[in-house]
């Protein structure tokens, strides 16, 4: 099979596993008796974020191939998520847990072992485009794009799919127990979480670099990727990794009960925005999945800093447009753009910066470089950031009825406030290397 193709496949199961639950989880936790910490779930995510992936990142640097790695991350991680499954299924359809302590435990454990997979598939995609002699620049981002598939994919499974004492099939229908609203979120992914180990032992290997002549303990720690520190414009580039990381989980977190809530409004209770806000959301992926096309040319027309820019206030209009939407036609159109522009505001970034980080590197750090990226992104600014947003619309809003419902508009326009003096602050302090990133040396 063509290299690129099975790439695309380690990708589009890599991002499926995640995309099963990571925009309706707080629709179950609110019915699970757990509404209340939905910004501890996305927040969990983050703390994990802060040391896992780097220390996975050293063990691929140093002892385990990447692509093995990645696939026993996975097979730990499906274990857990299917506990957290069998717990919902004790308790019953919209039922509230037994043991809300021990679903927490399974549910850290889990993505405890998920999270540095995102770096780890990275690392190993990009060592074997190196190998067959490919341009990452160029070959990595359509590889990326079937991530995003896989993300929509399950998306849409859970959205449609329902489960009764009859069996299982799929509606658009609010009957029966959709997935989406139920604990059978977690079992999707925890079957395809193994699904990927098994196949990530189907890849190309990935040699380790092994350094000659005497090594120091930091660089036997990996700890040696905390060097690009000392670089004016990595150091500003991680920082800001982590202030706009603070806006990543915002919308993942709070989104799906943003838009059920509407249910409990009559005028609006029956449009499909309120009924299927897990579909209408995958339209942010969609939207993602072609922004990754175009950041080949984005790279290499405009450089990091337009392209972090364009992200930067992307995520404004992704929140502002939210706040200033509803169900209702014309209202709807506003939350459509806000889920258009969304593929700007993650991909300009998250993508382009891996593949930034990866030029900026050299070969025996460029795994633990991977896992810094993600740790100053996914662990320092989404735990922050997400605790940060729990408080705000636990000030502003309150489950009632099963529907978390107050003044969002405000929550919102906050959100949007904070990602534009982020952005403004960046445009007048980052000053990259005047070169285009395929000629950046290691």
């Amino acid at each position: 099979m063509n290299t690129k193709v099975r790439l695309a496949i380690m990708n589009f199961l890599e991002f499926a596993v995640w995309g099963a639950y990571l925009t309706c989880m707080g629709n179950y936790l609110g019915i699970a008796g757990l509404g209340d910490k939905i910004s501890w779930f996305y927040a969990i995510q983050g703390i994990v974020s802060i040391f896992m992936p780097t220390l996975m990142g050293i063990v691929a640097d140093k002892y385990i191939q990447p692509q093995r790695l990645l696939g026993l991350c996975h097979l730990v991680a499906g274990v857990f998520m299917i506990g957290c499954w069998w717990m919902g299924e004790q308790a019953g359809f919209g039922q509230e847990l037994a043991d809300k302590s021990l679903f927490i435990l399974l549910y850290t454990l889990s993505v405890a072992f998920y999270m540095p997979t995102i770096a780890l598939t990275n690392t190993a995609a990009f060592a074997i485009l190196k190998k067959d002699g490919l341009d990452t620049v160029k070959d990595f981002p359509p590889i990326r794009v079937l991530g995003t598939v896989g993300f929509i994919a399950t998306m849409w499974f859970v959205n449609c799919a329902f489960i009764d004492d009859s069996g299982f099939g799929f509606t658009l229908a609010e009957n029966a127990h959709k997935f989406q609203y139920t604990y059978m979120q977690f079992f999707v992914s925890g079957v395809l979480s193994i699904v990927l180990f098994a196949y990530c032992y189907s890849l190309p290997e990935c040699k380790l670099e092994k350094k000659e002549g005497k090594v120091s303990l930091a660089e036997s720690l990996g700890l040696n990727a905390f060097k690009l520190f000392k670089r004016r414009q990595m150091a500003l580039f991680f920082i800001f990794s982590a202030l706009l990381g603070m806006c990543l989980q915002v919308t993942n977190g709070f989104a799906g009960p943003f838009l059920t809530s509407f249910k409990g409004i009559p005028e609006y209770a029956d449009s499909f925005a309120a009924n299927n806000a897990t579909m209408l959301t995958s339209i942010s992926q969609i939207s993602e999945a072609c922004c990754i096309l175009m950041i080949p040319f984005f790279l290499k027309r405009f450089g990091i800093k337009v392209v972090m820019l364009m992200s930067l206030f992307a995520w404004v209009f992704r929140f502002g447009l939210f706040g200033v939407g509803n169900p209702a036609m014309p209202g709807v159109i506003f939350f459509i753009l806000s889920c258009v522009v969304y593929g700007v505001a993650f991909d300009f970034f998250n993508v382009s910066g891996g593949i930034f980080v990866d030029q900026e590197c050299e070969p025996s750090i460029k795994a633990s470089a991977q896992g810094l990226f993600m740790m100053m992104t996914n662990g320092l600014g989404a735990t922050i950031g997400t605790l940060a947003a729990g408080e705000i619309v636990n000030a502003y809003c309150t489950w009632i009825d099963g529907f978390l419902v107050g003044d969002w508009k405000t929550c919102w326009f906050i959100f949007a406030g904070f990602a534009m003096v982020v952005g403004v602050a960046f445009a007048l302090v980052f000053k990259p290397e005047k070169k285009p990133i395929t000629d950046i040396k290691h």
